[in-house]
């Protein structure tokens, strides 16, 4: 807890990827990759409980295993459409009725492996002493908007208008991106039908680009495993 707030982080695994097969319980530094967040969260002594919702038995075996709770996520939130948020929604509805109260939940996205404990907790700091709604975790942005183009009908044109996509990347102004990393939040105050996370009166968190790996496809992994062969990182 934080100042009487109960903490529930949830890791969500599907089954079903298609981009990496198998990809939550592929091995990074030697576990599978959905451990990495289990151990993060598990580490963050304000986190009360930590839950991984999915479909596949292999996921959930693994996710007992090193020391989540899992919840079966029903078949309808499983698919290639289904949202997260719709999924954190229906898990809180069961937790409610099982007589869980749930103040805030994190979300910890299985394919960000190098966040790290001091990340989630400046992400609740943030919400809870700040009275926030929200808040997400950024990276700079991989493209700078300013340098963006669009091309209608074979011809480019800025795709912001006024901009100069010339412009020395000195004088840019800052461009961030979500980098799906942590997701910390009030569910009460999440507005029904809407499909993100960062709502309300929210706050964005900052992290370097070396932990804000987001593995979607195989590139993205063997990265990843560059990442800890070279720098050591481990969960």
């Amino acid at each position: 807890m934080l100042k009487d707030q109960r903490i529930i982080a949830v890791i969500p695994a599907r089954g079903g990827s298609k981009s990496v097969p198998g990809k939550n319980i592929r091995l990074l530094g030697g576990i599978p990759l959905i451990a990495w967040s289990i151990r993060v969260a598990r580490q963050v002594s304000e986190i009360d409980r930590v839950i991984v919702s999915t479909d596949d038995k292999e996921i959930a075996e693994i996710a007992v295993h090193y020391g989540a709770e899992v919840y079966k996520r029903p078949a309808r939130l499983a698919t290639d459409a289904a949202l997260v948020a719709d999924t954190l929604r229906d898990l809180r509805s069961t937790l409610e009725r099982e007589g869980e109260r749930t103040d805030v939940m994190v979300l910890l996205e299985p394919t960000c492996p190098f966040r790290g404990g001091d990340d989630i907790r400046w992400a609740l700091s943030r919400l809870v002493n700040d009275e926030l709604d929200s808040v997400a975790t950024f990276k700079t942005a991989s493209l700078n908007p300013c340098r963006a183009w669009r091309l209608e009908e074979g011809e480019p044109a800025s795709f912001i208008d006024g901009s100069d996509p010339w412009r020395p990347r000195q004088e840019l102004p800052s461009a961030y991106q979500l980098n799906g990393a942590v997701y910390a939040f009030r569910p009460d105050r999440l507005p029904a039908g809407y499909s993100g996370l960062l709502f309300g009166r929210c706050g964005g968190i900052p992290m370097p680009d070396e932990r804000s790996v987001d593995i979607d496809n195989e590139l993205d992994l063997a990265m990843a495993e560059l990442i800890c062969e070279r720098q050591e990182v481990r969960p």
